[in-house]
């Protein structure tokens, strides 16, 4: 039986490579709603929306009346649209704030009028981040410790406020509704195609222009990265799963890393033998991050397949390849590199 399936944000780097995996099962009919806010559609996004079983609408979400290009019912539907990365939250927190929000607010409306059977909201760790840092929960943390916001008026924290919206909006209608409603929190999600606004692919960047001596910033800092594949399949693990309405999931790995050592392996990978200086972290960051992934585990018989090295590996080359052939990609597609240098 053919499945009609929705991902709201599908061009952007979890989003894609989400889209990719489904629209190879051509019992499959993806529709793929993404602004291309990171730019021109790159060789390998063309490519994934040419596919027959695949149906592309470049829309704004933010606006309510672009809801109405949508079909009335899907199977599943993904809500990964958003504006993400710690330096749009520092460098323009409401527009963050407001594009974020009207989002949610626009997809609420849209589900409760529509005939969807399983909904899943992408939430992020960015929620209990301050629970760590100044309660001392248990690590790896569960999905059940209290969500804390250590600072409203911070930037840094606009866009974990938005997903805490999201988490209750989408959790509460879950009890009017007939469709079954799921919330999953990303923790440090990595691979190909992240653009240049989270650790790993600045590191890449950094380590390609040669900096040396190499700045480690908040190296006991600690995280747990997973690569892409093994967050989709459990993604996708989840919305097969047929007694999962109302809950809420980690999505990750649960081997914890510093930050010393995740500079140090992508330094080995580019064979840097010169020396390293260690610096203060980058405000608001969390020390430390690592996910309780024990209920997916549980649920659906999963372990993460890739190991951290490996997963580096298969990044590392993507980028080098876009550094070194831009052809491949247009420029355009991908925020520029940050000046940042512990976005985390």
């Amino acid at each position: 039986m053919r499945k009609q399936i929705l991902i709201l944000g599908g061009l952007g780097f979890i989003g894609f490579h989400l889209s990719k995996k489904i629209s190879e099962d051509k019992n499959n009919i993806l529709t793929i709603v993404d602004d291309s806010s990171r730019g021109q559609l790159d060789y390998e996004a063309k490519k994934l929306i040419q596919k027959k079983n695949v149906n592309f609408l470049k829309i704004n979400l933010s606006k309510e009346e672009n809801f109405k290009k949508l079909k009335k019912n899907f199977d599943h539907v993904y809500l990964l649209a958003s504006i993400v990365g710690v330096n749009n939250t520092l460098t323009n927190p409401n527009r963050v704030i407001e594009i974020n929000s009207l989002i949610i607010l626009n997809t609420l409306r849209w589900l409760i009028s529509k005939k969807i059977k399983k909904f899943m909201f992408t939430s992020t760790s960015e929620t209990y981040a301050g629970t760590i840092d100044y309660f001392n929960y248990k690590i790896p943390t569960d999905e059940n410790v209290p969500l804390t916001i250590t600072e409203v008026g911070h930037p840094r924290y606009t866009y974990a406020i938005t997903k805490l919206l999201g988490e209750s909006a989408f959790l509460n209608l879950s009890k009017k509704s007939k469709t079954k409603i799921l919330v999953v929190r990303f923790h440090n999600i990595f691979g190909e195609r992240m653009g240049f606004k989270h650790v790993i692919p600045h590191l890449i960047e950094r380590f390609y222009k040669k900096e040396k001596p190499f700045s480690i910033y908040g190296g006991k800092q600690t995280r747990a990265f997973c690569y892409i594949s093994d967050a989709i399949d459990q993604m996708l693990g989840l919305m097969k799963k047929k007694k999962n309405n109302f809950k809420i999931y980690n999505i990750g790995n649960d081997t914890e890393v510093t930050i010393e050592k995740l500079v140090k392996l992508v330094g080995k990978k580019f064979d840097y033998k010169n020396s390293y200086l260690n610096k203060e972290s980058f405000p608001g960051s969390t020390r430390r991050r690592c996910p309780n992934i024990s209920r997916i585990k549980k649920e659906l018989q999963y372990k993460p397949k890739i190991k951290l090295e490996n997963g580096l590996e298969k990044t590392i080359k993507w980028y080098l390849k876009f550094f070194e052939n831009k052809k491949t990609l247009f420029e355009k597609s991908f925020q520029k590199p940050s000046d940042f240098k512990n976005v985390q």
